[in-house]
């Protein structure tokens, strides 16, 4: 118990991924590095409620003829692995064994390692491969008439059946609709004049990465983000270009696929962080793989360190604004009753409850926080064998606003609010907390 005690009066710690030793890829150290973590795991079970994985792992245990881990066979190990999505709640929020702890327990990447192994065994299913090639998937689905057909195509249940039945998305998952007029279409030549006013650790300007989903299925996401941001005179340009953050292929285990993608995306923005730009993007997954996931796979990298340093959360920003009395704060709109759901990827970049604080500040408002996940993930909804379980892990959220009947609902990810709405399943939509702050702005 001394190890305990002394590792639980540290903050955790996160070691480098060293994803390019074969070992990493060695099924056999992985086996056994799994059965070691899930005897903890098993032992311990204060994470059975976060998510799937460790019901899952805690079931296989009890069923088993020693009511222990070695009792598990080992090709059962994988129905773990499949159900952790890397919301990394169970790290940050429960785990009592995390470093510095001797027993160095980090499950989200010991399963981001297990799903490694997968991928370089091309165990992938087609379907995964295609939900989480985001780009592509994106800039077919967003040309001209075919984003029409698409969305067609997706709200038709005849369809959605042999979508089902035949690739694995569940037919009452909510799917996202592709827009031909992206957000980078929307904001390209756009121009803001007005002086920066840097602040604390921020400059006054801002290069917007516009992520997959606020380029392509929610362009507004990025018309709501510049129009709040320069409304508090804080000018706002597009990134000269940009790729999937990385964060769907890392949740496939495909590292490759995530450095590609680096390759693109931190040049960009040490461009513009060099020319005194600071980085911020809408959907909290995004700004986490850049400030904790890159720089845990590329430790060496002074470029990923300094995006780092530069990348912000939309209302972390603001928030560090307004400590210097630069925050906007002329609401023309109150907003009633809201409930708030803070998105896992933003509870664990470890900044506070900012969005909410921000919130706050609007006269006459009340904001109701849900600090439970939704289940989405992005794509582990919308699979035919996960669309129910996500939807259980999402029942107290939704429950939750179905009981409280707020003015205004959403989250800071917008596909966990898809993933409310459709619980609530009443004809009300989730509004992203930009929305809402525009709202309040009256612009």
């Amino acid at each position: 118990m001394a190890g305990y005690r002394e590792g639980s009066l540290e903050a955790p710690t996160r070691h480098p991924i060293d994803w390019k030793n074969p070992e990493f890829y060695d099924e056999g150290s992985l086996f056994a590095e799994l059965e070691r973590v899930f005897d903890i795991c098993h032992g311990c079970r204060r994470c059975v409620s976060l998510c799937n994985s460790f019901p899952t792992l805690f079931d296989l245990v009890d069923e088993s003829e020693t009511m222990e881990v070695d009792g598990v066979a080992k090709e059962d190990y994988w129905k773990v692995v499949d159900h952790c999505y890397l919301c990394d709640l169970c790290y940050l929020t429960k785990c009592p064994y995390v470093p510095p702890h001797e027993w160095n327990v980090d499950y989200p990447h010991l399963m981001l390692r297990a799903k490694a192994v997968k991928h370089k065994k091309g165990k992938d299913k087609l379907r995964d491969k295609v939900l989480s090639s985001t780009d592509q998937v994106g800039t077919l689905a967003g040309i001209p008439v075919v984003s029409g057909i698409v969305n067609t195509m997706n709200r038709n249940k005849a369809f959605r059946k042999q979508l089902d039945k035949h690739f694995g998305v569940h037919q009452n998952a909510v799917l996202p609709e592709f827009h031909s007029n992206s957000a980078r279409k929307r904001l390209s030549g756009h121009h803001y004049s007005a002086t920066p006013k840097p602040a604390g650790r921020t400059t006054g300007k801002v290069a917007l990465f516009t992520t997959c989903y606020g380029n392509r299925n929610q362009p507004d996401l990025a018309e709501d983000l510049v129009a709040v941001f320069e409304h508090n005179g804080i000018p706002v340009s597009l990134l000269e270009k940009e790729r999937c953050c990385g964060m769907p292929k890392l949740e496939l285990g495909d590292l490759e696929a995530v450095d590609e993608a680096r390759k693109v995306n931190i040049p960009a923005m040490i461009k513009a962080i060099d020319a005194g730009y600071d980085i911020v993007a809408p959907v909290p997954s995004c700004v986490l793989m850049f400030k904790q996931e890159l720089p845990l796979l590329f430790p060496d990298d002074s470029d990923v360190a300094k995006v780092q340093e530069h990348i912000f959360d939309p209302f972390e920003y603001l928030m560090l604004r307004d400590r210097e009395g630069l925050l906007n704060t002329d609401f023309k709109n109150t907003l009633g009753k809201v409930d708030y759901h803070a998105a896992c990827h933003l509870r664990v970049q470890r900044i506070g409850l900012k969005t909410r604080d921000l919130l706050q500040k609007i006269p006459d408002t009340e904001i109701e926080v849900i600090e439970r996940c939704s289940g989405h993930d992005g794509t582990y909804a919308v699979k035919s064998e996960f669309h129910d379980v996500s939807m259980k892990i999402c029942r107290p959220v939704f429950n939750k606003v179905k009981r409280d009947q707020p003015d205004h609902y959403g989250s800071d990810c917008p596909m966990a609010g898809a993933q409310i709405a459709h619980g609530v399943d009443d004809g009300s939509s989730a509004e992203h907390p930009l929305r809402l702050l525009r709202k309040a702005y009256g612009i």
